[in-house]
């Protein structure tokens, strides 16, 4: 609390996609209403679904809404309340309204993910890595500052991470600003939520050197429980451990699939070495292993 009264104007981090990412999900969504209600081409209400189901996969809340209407009324597709609900539960969780609504008609969501929701295009599970202690040495972020540089190298063989990983996590997270606030009360440099800052024994997020070992101690647990695997790790990180299961791969959501992709454009390796002491690996990852890719 002293802290927050000496620093009434604390920074606000967002994970932003990029007008790119928009443009494509916008275009296939536009494309697929033209299908599905026949303007300016010949109505075609499967091509709409596939096209739908494209922007869906790229984390398209309006598409997965749309997509849920069209399973919950059957109109153009076989209807099936448990795959509406799939496309319902996903739109929900980022935060549309409508889809909210929509979820008291149709139930929880499924247990399998719908075939064309199975994302072919990155290697999302790669076979995982040795299990070693401790991770090779890499160039650091040159614009990363000292005095953080210097916590992550101190800590960092002790939670058996790579300090460049480590660090990738603070770039994205907070850009090194010690007194981040998120708009979900995530707070500093790795941008731990209450929940996540209780688990991992941070009782001051805002000092520098108790929030990094405190991100790190999650880092280690989601990289024993997901086996070494970067992507599920950073979306895991973004969204959560049980978001990741539930998909079973990184969640069909706008923001975290543009936060892992920002993640590995700072630490470009698929995988990295993971203590199988830590925690049983995640249920979920022979199914994730045996989807079609």
């Amino acid at each position: 609390m002293q802290l927050l009264a000496a620093h009434p104007a604390l920074a606000t981090v967002r994970t932003l996609e990029t007008a790119e990412e928009r443009s494509v999900r916008s275009l296939l969504r536009q494309e697929a209403i033209g299908y599905e209600n026949g303007e300016g081409v010949e109505r075609d209400p499967a091509k709409a679904a596939e096209l739908y189901c494209k922007a869906a996969r790229l984390g398209d809340a309006e598409s997965q809404f749309n997509l849920g209407w069209m399973y919950a009324n059957g109109r153009g597709v076989e209807r099936s309340d448990a795959t509406a609900a799939f496309f319902f539960h996903a739109a929900a969780e980022q935060g549309l309204e409508q889809a909210v609504r929509m979820l008291a008609t149709v139930g929880g969501p499924p247990n399998y993910v719908p075939d064309c929701m199975v994302d072919r295009a990155p290697p999302v599970m790669a076979p995982p890595p040795p299990r070693v202690a401790a991770a090779p040495q890499e160039v650091l972020p040159a614009d990363a500052p000292k005095h953080i540089v210097d916590i992550v190298k101190k800590h960092a063989p002790a939670y058996k991470l790579s300090p460049a990983l480590v660090l990738a996590f603070i770039k994205v997270e907070s850009n090194y600003d010690t007194i981040a606030l998120s708009p979900k009360n995530a707070k500093g440099l790795m941008q731990l939520i209450p929940a996540t800052a209780e688990r991992f024994g941070v009782s001051r997020p805002y000092d520098a050197e108790q929030n990094i070992r405190g991100g790190m101690a999650y880092l280690r647990w989601l990289m024993a429980y997901f086996e070494g695997n970067v992507s599920l790790v950073a979306a895991a990180y973004n969204a959560g451990e049980g978001a990741v299961n539930r998909y079973r791969g990184v969640p069909p959501y706008a923001e975290t699939r543009a936060y892992v992709l920002r993640i590995l454009a700072q630490f470009p390796r698929f995988n990295h070495p993971f203590d199988a002491s830590v925690t049983e690996p995640s249920p979920q990852l022979p199914l994730m292993r045996s989807m079609p890719r």
